[in-house]
């Protein structure tokens, strides 16, 4: 029996990378995954999977889409116990070379579709007295990055959200937590070009970049009842980067 056997996991961003990763080990773990994405890719993933996993097209800033969400999985898997806010935007840019249209961007998709996706599984989980939220922040929300002005501003946002959230719901037996990623081999990085994605690895101390699998496996871990005491946590998971 698998740790998240019997649970029912929301996952945005769940088309590639961390998101399908993230859906394939809570499959595996047991759980029935809700996944969402502005890829219509996604719904591949969710065939890959099985019966146990279902694909809706989203846009996580959208409130009235959260509705249709929420509803949806209630109605095809009776409960939400987890959700694991993924779905995040990657844009980098100097502060001199962000303008408001960038900014607004990383803003709508990074920060206000997480505090959307929150606010939208409250009730549900509070029904249940019991509930996990992961939100997935980075490893340039713990310190300065160069370059990356917008996506790192709502990245800390995303930190600060967590922990607040974590405080304000934890007497309803919810419990949020960020995470973390440093640089990981996904899509998102490609943008970043092959040289600079090898010189961030000589920032790593295992000298490469981290994989989707190694974060799913620690969403995994937060989503579980192992984890039943832990709120308001921030969890690197970089490799033990140094910038």
């Amino acid at each position: 029996m698998g740790n998240l056997y019997g649970k029912v996991a929301i996952i945005t961003g769940a088309a590639r990378g961390q998101g399908a990763a993230a859906a394939h080990l809570f499959a595996a773990e047991g759980a029935k995954v809700f996944l969402t994405d502005m890829n219509g890719e996604g719904a591949a993933v969710a065939e890959e999977i099985g019966s146990d996993a279902f694909f809706m097209q989203h846009d996580i800033s959208d409130e009235s889409g959260w509705s249709r969400v929420v509803a949806a999985a209630l109605e095809r898997f009776g409960k939400i116990d987890i959700l694991v806010n993924n779905a995040g935007i990657y844009r980098p840019a100097t502060l001199q070379n962000t303008d408001r249209n960038l900014f607004d961007l990383h803003y709508r998709v990074n920060q206000l579709g997480i505090f959307l996706g929150m606010s939208a599984v409250v009730d549900v989980m509070a029904k249940t007295g019991k509930g996990s939220i992961i939100n997935v922040a980075s490893g340039a929300a713990m310190r300065g990055m160069p370059g990356t002005f917008a996506y790192s501003a709502t990245k800390w946002a995303v930190r600060g959200m967590s922990k607040c959230a974590a405080v304000d719901l934890a007497p309803l037996g919810i419990r949020v937590n960020s995470i973390h990623p440093g640089v990981i081999d996904t899509p998102m990085i490609e943008v970043n070009g092959q040289e600079l994605n090898a010189v961030f690895t000589t920032l790593i101390p295992f000298r490469r970049l981290g994989t989707a699998d190694e974060v799913a496996a620690l969403v995994v871990f937060l989503a579980s009842d192992a984890a039943s005491y832990i709120t308001g946590a921030e969890i690197a998971v970089d490799g033990g980067a140094i910038l």
